[in-house]
């Protein structure tokens, strides 16, 4: 098929969190399965991020929107457009111009990963797509309620045709990469405390930077904020913001020596493959969850590390036993204490290591490929 593509794609990095995977993700995913891939020139979709509620957002959807509906008419009289994806949070979407795209004879299908952490019900924005490609086996239920459609597939992820293979060695500790949050600190101190041994890779955890900076606000500023909350969450969504100012969440210390530098892309694939046993945290911060209880979803790196040949051991959530045999091709935990131990036990038993690797790589490259998942739309929308 030849699929029109949106999925962040932009002129500059932007201040987001890291997001510019996400096109490679995509397109070579794409390309793997024999798609042909179109993108538009001259839009910069990740700019749509970046604004609040307000003229300069409606100015960014108006030009935008103007470029995508010019542009597909112009390819439509040279070829067809099978389909058109994607990834797009609410305040990107300009309704008129999705019904366009679909009066041209284009189905219009939208990826989000983030339901479940963003949104207590779909936004009506995404109302006019013709389906929703819905990776988080928790927004499901959302999903249904809502009666829009849907089709419940992995999150896209590629790797190089070099890396789906076994690593030769095991060339780092057992090692968790990612930027720190307090949730991560809280459940990685406990397991460090309680004996784990493993090291960890990514941005914000040295002690000098743990703290974050104290910023001056306004009563007016508060006021709006938290206006802001009720109109998203609601008022279970503010209760639980004052919840965890009054009884905040105090992690362990984590000792600098446990940590190591962030890595370059590059490294990031050779150190996720190479590290004895690499280890995943699907706890996320949340207005609509305490601190005490969080929000806890399956992520892009319980696609990743497998299909990387990682020796996999992840915070367990639902659906995961949909994705993977558990204990023969990924390991999962609940708590700090189980991770300790279940890392322990990984560590003393490299054949097993070395099954789980072959086991989940083997797995995660038949199911849970882009290819897999465009199949999975290709026939819910019967093209």
């Amino acid at each position: 098929m030849r699929i029109l593509l949106s999925c962040l794609q932009g002129f500059k990095r932007h201040s987001l969190p890291a997001y510019g995977f996400w096109r490679q993700y995509f397109v070579r995913g794409l390309q793997n399965a024999g798609h042909e891939v179109v993108e538009i020139p001259n839009v910069d979709w990740a700019e749509g991020v970046t604004y609040p509620l307000g003229r300069a957002l409606d100015a960014w959807r108006t030009r935008t929107w103007e470029i995508v509906e010019s542009f597909a008419r112009l390819e439509l009289a040279r070829q067809p457009i099978h389909l058109f994806i994607g990834y797009f949070y609410p305040a990107q979407v300009e309704v008129a111009a999705i019904r366009e795209l679909q009066r041209m004879g284009i189905p219009c299908v939208n990826f989000f990963c983030d339901n479940v952490r963003e949104f207590l019900k779909p936004p009506a924005e995404y109302a006019p797509f013709d389906l929703h490609w819905v990776p988080e086996f928790e927004a499901l239920a959302m999903y249904r309620k809502s009666e829009l459609p849907f089709v419940h597939a992995a999150m896209p992820c590629w790797v190089p045709e070099e890396q789906k293979s076994l690593p030769r060695l095991e060339s780092e500790p057992a090692t968790f990469i990612g930027s720190s949050d307090v949730l991560r600190r809280d459940l990685l101190g406990q397991a460090l405390q309680g004996g784990a041994d493993f090291v960890i890779r990514g941005n914000g955890w040295l002690s000098d930077t743990a703290k974050p900076s104290k910023q001056i606000r306004t009563t007016a500023t508060l006021v709006r904020n938290q206006i802001n909350v009720v109109k998203r969450y609601g008022l279970g969504g503010l209760m639980t913001k004052i919840g965890s100012r009054v009884r905040p969440l105090r992690p362990s210390a984590i000792e600098d020596s446990r940590i190591g530098a962030p890595l370059s892309d590059s490294e990031y694939f050779r150190v996720t493959r190479e590290a004895m046993v690499t280890i995943g945290v699907n706890r996320v911060p949340s207005t609509n969850r305490s601190l005490h209880r969080p929000l806890v979803y399956s992520r892009l790196r319980d696609i990743e590390a497998p299909m990387l040949g990682a020796c996999y051991l992840t915070e367990w959530t639902e659906g995961l036993e949909h994705m993977y045999e558990l204990v023969e091709e990924i390991e999962t935990y609940r708590t700090a204490e189980e991770l300790a131990s279940k890392l322990g036990e990984l560590r003393k038993d490299a054949a097993r290591r070395t099954a789980m690797r072959q086991r989940a790589q083997r797995r995660a490259l038949a199911d849970h490929t882009v290819g897999q998942s465009i199949e999975r739309i290709r026939a819910y929308l019967g093209l």
